[in-house]
């Protein structure tokens, strides 16, 4: 009698302890790629920057309004579950992909929609780190001085998120207007960069 031993799915990154996602992602396998190294990183600029607002809430914060710049910033941006969890729809977008490659029988309609979704991944990311550093720079001037080298180290982070971003949606065959729009927003967030190192 031939005894299978039970196939384990490896851990969702959302899951794993940063360690382990780093060993995970340098090994030589599939997944995780670089779309889940993306948006770990957007999750990581995100809890950088929500960590200056939550500092934002002394009490002259309260008195002079900059506390509740720092309510709004944080109601603005999503838990850092759901950054995560694209990490995981990433890993999922890619193994459907390897899929259909495989699948001679596969229908060009179902291809087509594997595809649509492996793009719509990193395409979302870049959307929500164009819009949380633009948030963030909003809140800048009411954020703790104290601490907002951190609340920029977000916006770093998500600036080579949103980079990396539209690097593996170029990788899924993104068409012209889509690629210029992504751009658009890159140079958006560039920007603000750009004012925060002085480099103009």
């Amino acid at each position: 009698i031939q005894v299978l031993k039970p196939t384990m799915s490896p851990p969702l990154v959302s899951k794993q302890c940063i360690g382990a996602f780093v060993e995970s992602l340098s090994a030589k396998q599939p997944t995780p790629g670089g779309g889940a190294a993306a948006a770990v990183g957007a999750a990581i600029g995100t809890a950088a920057a929500q960590m200056a607002a939550a500092y934002t809430r002394r009490k002259k914060d309260r008195e002079s309004g900059a506390a509740a710049a720092a309510e709004c910033f944080l109601a603005k941006t999503s838990p850092l579950d759901e950054l995560l969890r694209a990490a995981d729809d990433d890993e999922r977008a890619y193994a459907e992909l390897q899929r259909s490659w495989k699948e001679e029988s596969m229908s060009a309609a179902e291809k087509r929609e594997i595809e649509a979704r492996a793009l719509a991944v990193p395409v979302s990311l870049v959307e929500t780190c164009h819009a949380y550093v633009l948030e963030i720079a909003a809140f800048l001037p009411s954020c703790n001085p104290n601490i907002t080298s951190d609340a920029k180290v977000g916006i770093h982070q998500l600036a080579g998120a949103a980079r990396s971003a539209f690097q593996t949606a170029l990788v899924n065959s993104i068409a012209g207007e889509e690629k210029d729009r992504l751009r658009t927003m890159l140079k958006d967030i560039r920007k603000v960069e750009d004012d925060l190192l002085e480099l103009d």
